[in-house]
Parts: structure tokens; sequence; C-alpha cells
């Protein structure tokens, strides 16, 4: 039993994250995957698609899901998925720095994971003189 990742983004990120993670790592240790949703969806006709990603990484102790953006339509799918039974946790500005992190502690419980995504955002913003 594991958690299993659910990115929640716009079109063209969440795909393209899970393959240079997936390039990066070779396998990613956790059951991952991603749902684009398209600019002009609908959250309604959109949420059955969603749970349904959603049951497929469940590895059985939860899914984190990550979203690009806070309060856009994606987000506010993962704050309905939340709702829907399956354990999950909800975190926004997803980035590689975040979703590599992640992928290494794949080992941590779904209630650890969220502060680990968050580190790997923060650690991953660095500001040079270059």
């Amino acid at each position: 039993m594991s958690v299993g990742i659910l990115l929640v983004t716009h079109e063209g990120i969440g795909n393209a994250l899970l393959a240079v993670a997936t390039r990066l790592l070779r396998k990613l240790p956790l059951a991952s995957e991603a749902f684009e949703v398209p600019f002009d969806g609908d959250i309604d006709a959109l949420l059955p698609r969603a749970s349904a990603a959603l049951r497929r990484v469940d590895g059985g102790q939860g899914v984190l899901v990550l979203t690009d953006l806070y309060g856009a339509t994606p987000s506010n799918i993962a704050a309905r998925l939340a709702r829907l039974g399956t354990p999950v946790r909800r975190v926004s500005a997803l980035s590689l720095p975040m979703l590599l992190r992640v992928m290494n502690y794949a080992d941590l419980d779904l209630d650890e994971l969220p502060a680990v995504a968050a580190a790997g955002a923060r650690n991953g913003a660095i500001t040079d003189d270059a």
C-alpha cells in the first residue's frame, strides 16, 4: 500500500512534468497520473474523469493531489475530489522540484507529504547573481 500522486493542472503542464520526472528518476516510485484540464473545462463535466484518475493512482493510503494554480479550475476540481471519500491532501504551486522531492520521499504517509511538497517548491526557488 502506498500514497498515489495526481497532478491536476492546466493543459500541457501535468504530463510534461511527469515525463521529465520519469526521465530523471527512470521509474517513479509512486503511482502517478496527470489530469489536465482544458481552459474552457467545466468542473461538473470533468469531475467523473478526475475521480476515475484519482481511483487509479490510489494505492490504499490516499492521494496527494498537486495543482498548478490555487483558485483556478484545476485546483477547484481537486477540492471537489477531496470531498468524494478517498483521503486526499492538496498542494498548489506545482513545480518540478516539488514533484521530485515528493518522489524522493515515497515512503512517507499522506499526512507528511504535503509539507515535503511545499519544501520542495520553496527550496527549488533559488535567486542568484548569474
